[in-house]
């Protein structure tokens, strides 16, 4: 089954944005309306579930967002049913092409075209997922059980939207939220989370220093209130602003998650990825994945040490956080290849 949220300003425009992304089948579960009348639906869709009796079709793990719209034609191809003409057979050169295409960084290609042929599949998408599987780990945020999470990365990542759109989930979940801005000299940066805040109906408040955040952390936690620190954009490969940052990050009880671009070159991305796991992320979060012609950022950072959480697809809170797999990331991969052909 298909999940959704969806944020609106009227129930109206919601079930159109329903409609519109996931179809006249899909069926709205939940609804809440936020003090200001914006309104946040969560809709589902029912997909068709394999055979397991067909001894041709692997049971596939449940999927998020990010590769439903794969998993149809995955199965189609299992089955041997349509997109014979489009099914990539597995060639080494023809794969190492396609990673050069999105710019994958030339030692994680050929690590990947390596273990690939190793799986001695035909089928090169499910060949590259299987190398793929090997090297990321995923780490959702639950967002019924989350208590405190401090969102740190690079100027311009979209640390205040991921907030936003952390704090709609939990919304939906039921919790108290609040949005804490911890860059109160930012341009705007305050603005931009209150106006977030009263579409969520979630609290927002100013901590100026580490002591006020590690006081304020402390008393939302006495009252079950789910925290979400915005942050101040910096390069945490700089040592000088890595340690003036370090302070916020050694909050009790406040988990650090690295925000990061997919518009990045996936070089940086990969020095960005593991100076933020020094400096104590545990979950990483990718966005503006919808505006990434190329998934090589994308690929390189999920292939680091810190587990992938979410991905953003989405400038919009309503878009969500989506979940990647290995197939679906080799989909992305390949599918220009295929497209070609």
């Amino acid at each position: 089954m298909q999940l959704r949220t969806f944020l609106a300003k009227d129930m109206k425009e919601a079930l159109a944005t329903v409609r519109h992304d996931m179809g006249p089948d899909a069926v709205i579960i939940a609804t809440e309306k936020a003090k200001s009348g914006g309104v946040m639906v969560r809709a589902a869709l029912d997909t068709p579930e394999p055979d397991e009796s067909d001894p041709d079709v692997e049971t596939a793990a449940p999927v998020a967002d990010f590769d439903l719209h794969y998993r149809d034609g995955l199965l189609r191809r299992l089955r041997g049913q349509g997109e014979t003409a489009s099914r990539l057979s597995f060639n080494r050169g023809e794969l190492l092409a396609a990673l050069a295409r999105h710019r994958l960084p030339d030692a994680l290609a050929h690590a990947l075209a390596e273990t690939a042929a190793k799986a001695q599949l035909t089928d090169m998408t499910l060949a590259l997922a299987f190398a793929l599987d090997k090297r990321i780990k995923t780490h959702p945020i639950d967002m019924a059980s989350a208590t405190a999470l401090l969102l740190v990365g690079p100027n311009g990542a979209g640390k205040t939207a991921v907030a936003a759109k952390i704090a709609a989930h939990a919304r939906l979940e039921g919790r108290r939220t609040t949005l804490v801005a911890s860059d109160s000299a930012g341009a705007g940066a305050v603005a931009r989370l209150e106006t977030f805040a009263r579409h969520l109906d979630c609290a927002v408040t100013i901590a100026e220093s580490a002591a006020e955040l590690n006081a304020l952390v402390g008393e939302c936690i006495s009252k079950k209130t789910f925290t979400i620190v915005d942050t101040a954009g910096f390069d945490p490969r700089d040592a000088k602003a890595r340690t003036a940052f370090a302070a916020l990050a050694q909050t009790p009880k406040l988990e650090a998650v690295g925000i990061v671009s997919a518009l990045s070159d996936a070089e940086e991305i990969c020095e960005i990825v593991d100076a933020l796991s020094a400096l104590g992320a545990k979950r990483l979060i990718v966005t503006q994945a919808d505006l990434a012609r190329r998934a090589g950022a994308l690929v390189a950072a999920a292939s680091r040490s810190v587990p992938i959480a979410h991905v953003t697809r989405s400038p919009f809170v309503a878009g969500g956080l989506d979940l990647p797999n290995s197939l679906s990331l080799a989909r992305l991969l390949l599918d220009e290849q295929r497209s070609a052909q």
